[in-house]
């Protein structure tokens, strides 16, 4: 058995990546429902770093609650160390992975342990390791909910209506905004597996990844603006999100849909007149959708690109390393 306390990152002020603690803390009890993982892997996303600086990107209203000190992180990738007596479907010894508990940001998996619920864990595929596995939960759910299948019913804080996935098949053209990135880099190999015709948006430095990944069309976005050379698609996906997001709404036919994976920012009047939907969702945590994702990573068909790899102490590192942005894949941080 493990000794009671366990090394964490945690935060217990807002800040910069400075402010990222490596402490000594208890080893968690799982509680009902629960298993208590063994972590090797952990994934890092933005979310991480919005819980870091405060949530200052959202709204006050929408801002999740959480008292501090916190341990940050959604994803991760180890083996089930005990199992909660109400837990069917995992063993102590399995291998998995999930991402946890999200939207709420008690994932806490910046750890050596954590107590993880058994709905959101999947076991991780044979044919990767952990650091590759845990680079693929809350990106690759994503791109499966915005896409693929929604999975759950929840409303999303940002719009009203349900978002429907738009059926992917050989005759719909996809222009993917961020390619490169973790959600983008995941959306590209999901169009492609539907049969989709891809266009990848990122800048020049990537082209040749996303080409392996399958792009049918590249646009370095420092050249050129895609709403200029490409029209009529049926799908815009963007993975950057911003102000500038409403300039791709010109690169749809009539009738198209853009997905923002992050806020965009929307004129209705202007939307209406070029005939789109804009919409989108929250990335929910989903055991069953991620065991689906699994069997894609063990064939190969989809496949987790790392862009670098941290050790547990050196988030703060990792978190600089995101901060400069132009991100290749996913960076993961590593639990001895």
């Amino acid at each position: 058995m493990p000794t009671h306390t366990m090394r964490a990152v945690r935060l217990h002020e807002h800040g910069g990546p400075e402010v990222l603690r490596h402490d000594e803390v208890p080893i968690p009890e799982p509680g009902p429902g629960e298993v208590l993982v063994r972590v090797h892997a952990v994934g890092v996303n933005p979310p991480d770093w919005y819980l870091r600086d405060g949530m200052s990107n959202l709204p006050p209203e929408v801002r999740p609650k959480f008292s501090l000190p916190v341990i940050p992180g959604t994803d991760l990738s180890g083996v089930v160390e005990a199992v909660a007596a109400d837990v069917d479907g995992f063993c102590v010894g399995d291998e998995v992975f999930g991402l946890l508990r999200f939207p709420s940001f008690d994932g806490s998996t910046y750890a050596e342990y954590v107590a993880a619920p058994a709905s959101d864990l999947a076991l991780k595929p044979a044919g990767i390791d952990h650091v590759h596995a845990a680079g693929a939960p809350m990106a690759g759910l994503t791109a499966w909910q915005f896409l693929i299948d929604l999975g759950h019913d929840h409303p999303s804080p940002f719009q009203a209506a349900q978002h429907r996935p738009v059926p992917l098949d050989t005759n719909v053209t996809v222009l993917i905004n961020g390619a490169a990135g973790g959600v983008g880099h995941f959306a590209l190999q999901m169009a492609k597996w539907k049969g989709a015709r891809v266009i990848a948006v990122a800048s020049g430095a990537h082209e040749s990844f996303l080409s392996e990944l399958g792009a049918d069309e590249f646009i370095d976005y420092t050249k050129s603006r895609p709403e200029e050379l490409v029209h009529g698609v049926d799908l815009v996906l963007d993975a950057v999100g911003g102000p500038d997001s409403k300039r791709l709404l010109r690169a749809l036919k009539r009738g198209g849909s853009q997905f923002p994976v992050f806020f965009g920012e929307f004129d209705e009047e202007e939307t209406a007149k070029l005939g789109v939907t804009v919409t989108g969702t929250q990335v929910r945590s989903n055991g069953a959708q991620l065991a689906e994702l699994g069997r894609l990573l063990d064939a190969g068909t989809v496949r987790v690109a790392i862009d670098s790899t941290f050790v547990l102490a050196d988030a703060r590192a990792a978190h600089e390393r995101a901060a400069r942005g132009h991100i290749q894949g996913k960076i993961v941080l590593t639990v001895a």
